[in-house]
């Protein structure tokens, strides 16, 4: 088992459950190239594991996942030093390096492992922002504290239709995916239950005792029968369109970067404050329920109505 620097690795159950902790909470566990690399690595070991029958995705701290991380000094020196950006186009120009480094550490490897060959379950908590987003839908089921809220605001802060795994039109539904997105509004965890899109709703203090017994449920149940449970409902909505959606939307989320990049004299691939008419992505902005009558007030970065 290798020491990981940005994850907590957890067997229970005589390793019959894994449970992997995003840990960098002092950045609200947002997800630089290190703790991906990690995560995908952590995944692989927990698939490798024929005694592991389910593993469970989670965060420290008071968010599951707060995104990608665009400025921390950690990740200013992870893009400068981490090996991943000598190759799988890192050292390539232009849209090409965006498109092959996105491609290969943020589409492919969700979709690696929303293909997991063992049930998963993310366990969130606090306001998950967009690429938290893509790693909850990368699991089988998603539970969540009562104090849960979600929301995908980088069309209002960066000027892009969404994340590079674009899941929204099939986890929130066609028009309140646009909604969302067009407004930057979040949705309570009460909303995404009654969408389908989580399975249980826990106290927050019992978040991760409740995933725990929710996952020994679930490990019960014989591994070739929940193998081909998962994969009958995953290849049902790959027929109905799910992955090539998803590949055609990468290819618009590339020509977004692409259009920005050709704007600025500098080629920044992404929508700036003032001129761009986008808020400013490095600050706390409020991000309002998209139902006025469910919670009064916006939500912030720490997951409650003020």
């Amino acid at each position: 088992m290798p020491e990981f620097e940005f994850l907590q690795y957890e067997t229970h159950d005589e390793g019959r459950i894994v449970r992997i902790l995003l840990d960098r909470p002092e950045t609200k566990n947002a997800q630089h190239r290190g703790l991906l690399v990690e995560l995908d690595e952590a995944f692989k070991i927990a698939e490798f594991d024929d005694t592991c029958r389910v593993v469970i995705l989670g965060g420290t701290g008071d968010l599951f996942s707060s995104g990608h991380d665009l400025g921390s000094k950690e990740a200013l020196d992870d893009r400068a030093n981490h090996p991943t950006w000598k190759g799988n186009g890192g050292t390539r120009e232009g849209a090409e390096m965006i498109m092959l480094q996105e491609w290969h550490y943020f589409f492919q490897n969700t979709l690696r492992w929303r293909n997991l060959r063992k049930i998963t379950v993310a366990q969130v908590q606090g306001t998950v922002f967009a690429a938290g987003l893509m790693l909850m839908w990368a699991c089988d089921l998603i539970v969540a504290s009562d104090t849960t809220y979600f929301a995908d605001v980088v069309g209002t802060r960066l000027g892009m239709c969404g994340v590079e795994y674009f899941g929204h039109p099939w986890e929130f539904g066609p028009r309140k995916a646009k909604e969302l997105l067009l407004t930057g509004d979040a949705i309570t965890v009460e909303e995404a239950k009654d969408l389908g899109m989580v399975s249980k709703i826990f106290p927050a203090e019992e978040l991760s005792d409740q995933t725990l017994e929710f996952a020994r449920r679930i490990a019960k149940t014989p591994t070739m029968a929940a193998l081909l449970i998962k994969e009958s409902v995953n290849q049902t909505v790959d027929n109905q369109g799910f992955y090539n959606s998803l590949n055609a939307c990468f290819t618009m989320h590339e020509l977004n970067h692409s259009h920005w990049a050709w704007v600025h004299d500098d080629n920044f691939p992404a929508g700036r404050p003032g001129d761009d008419g986008v808020l400013d992505w490095r600050q706390k902005i409020p991000t309002y329920v998209a139902d006025p009558y469910t919670v009064e007030g916006p939500v912030t970065s720490r997951g409650k109505a003020e």
